[in-house]
């Protein structure tokens, strides 16, 4: 396991790929919100708040790049679920697409300017 640098470029650089990781999430199956949380989690690095992940997920459905339901559970309050919309997958294909370009190009930067 590595350390995650808790700093305010880390929390920038972070922030930037929340919203992409959010998708990928979603495009495995449909969550609510805490459970995002727990998924996003699993990756220290991409580990986010109620406070952090609520905003980015109104904004993906105002978006248009989800879309919400309701959904009762025994025991305890109805939980809004949240699932990718087709623009959502195709927002998601073009994220991947910029985020494997760009982590390319700065991996090969890093590499020339360390060496």
């Amino acid at each position: 396991m590595y350390v995650v640098p808790t700093n305010d470029r880390a929390r920038q650089l972070r922030k930037g790929v929340l919203e992409l990781a959010i998708l990928s999430v979603l495009n495995r199956v449909e969550c609510y919100s805490i459970e995002i949380i727990k998924r996003l989690d699993a990756y220290p690095a991409l580990t986010a708040t109620p406070g952090t992940v609520y905003p980015l997920l109104a904004r993906l459905d105002k978006a248009g790049l989800v879309t919400t339901s309701w959904v009762e559970v025994a025991g305890g309050p109805p939980r809004k679920y949240y699932r990718l919309t087709p623009e959502g997958h195709a927002s998601l294909a073009e994220g991947v697409v910029a985020w494997e370009a760009l982590s390319g190009a700065m991996a090969e930067i890093l590499v020339e300017g360390t060496s």
